[in-house]
């Protein structure tokens, strides 16, 4: 058995998904990357990756030990959900990647298969029954990153993060139209209208400031790839803010939806995607960094686009 270890420093251009970087090391495909971190063969800064979700930074140290001889095969897992994926998961929280048109939690419709209830139905599969505790929310149709505590002491210390600002939150979109500048940010005030739209108004005591900063990855003829940064968590914020510059995100059927359409997205979604989640893990300390591929739907349009 002839064991190889290889080893690299990230660079600006490798900065992102550690998997893109893992495949470049070992030469191979993406279910052998998967099955070389569920075996334990990846570590970054010396400590071993748990998730293939993770990110890299610039001076990042990874390292790749294994056996070129072997066939690294995933952990299976007994668990299935239309609704959600696992991307990392310990005895304290849970981290996943939210389907499109699954609510995040109930309404006043006592709607079912919520993603609250999906995620806690999973945690009580092998225990006894145990709950999903909400840290923040994806809207319906929008796809991506999202973290669970699995104790409320856990959920209360996530939710005191996101009210400090303190995780990084980014969100890939495809918006109708060609934004003129190359980043800008969106400062406003919202406020919720009868039929429970939000909509940017003057400053009050019922209103609430919202904050988006944007930057544009590609201009396509009639749309654009833009990836977004919250510095607030605001309800549709980012629907709102696009809708309101003149360039809603395609599929929209709430904010500008006549200006949302686009004969090449004919998907039952809209194509934004929280692609990046960062957070300090509240019991160990560790900085914690996943990132989620752009969907299938997404990136179908932006081939197609060119």
């Amino acid at each position: 058995m002839a064991i190889t270890t290889r080893t690299i420093t990230i660079d600006a251009p490798r900065v992102g998904r550690l998997d893109l970087v893992v495949r470049e090391l070992a030469e191979t495909s993406r279910s052998q990357v998967k099955g070389m971190v569920d075996q334990g063969c990846v570590s970054v800064n010396g400590k071993p990756c748990r998730s293939i979700g993770q990110s890299v930074s610039e001076g990042d140290v990874v390292s790749l030990t294994y056996d070129d001889a072997r066939r690294y095969k995933e952990n299976k897992k007994s668990w299935e959900d239309r609704t959600f994926s696992i991307v990392f998961e310990d005895e304290h929280l849970i981290v996943v990647e939210k389907a499109a048109s699954v609510l995040t939690v109930p309404t006043d419709y006592n709607d079912r298969n919520t993603l609250v209830e999906r995620v806690s139905l999973y945690l009580s599969h092998s225990r006894r029954k145990r709950e999903a505790f909400l840290v923040h929310r994806l809207d319906r149709a929008v796809s991506g990153l999202l973290v669970f505590g699995k104790q409320e002491e856990v959920a209360d210390a996530l939710i005191e993060q996101f009210k400090q600002r303190k995780p990084k939150r980014l969100y890939s979109a495809i918006v109708a139209g060609v934004m003129p500048d190359d980043q800008g940010t969106f400062d406003s005030h919202l406020a919720t209208g009868n039929n429970l739209d939000q909509y940017s108004t003057r400053p009050s005591k019922d209103t609430e400031r919202a904050i988006t900063h944007y930057r544009v990855l590609k201009r396509l003829s009639d749309a654009t790839h833009v990836e977004l940064t919250l510095e607030t968590g605001k309800r549709n914020q980012i629907r709102v803010h696009l809708s309101e510059a003149g360039h809603p995100v395609l599929g929209d059927q709430r904010y500008e939806p006549k200006k949302a359409t686009h004969d090449g997205w004919v998907k039952k979604r809209i194509a934004l995607h929280a692609k990046s989640l960062e957070f300090v893990h509240p019991v160990t300390g560790e900085t914690l960094s996943f990132e989620s591929p752009l969907p299938t739907p997404m990136q179908k349009f932006m081939a197609g686009a060119r």
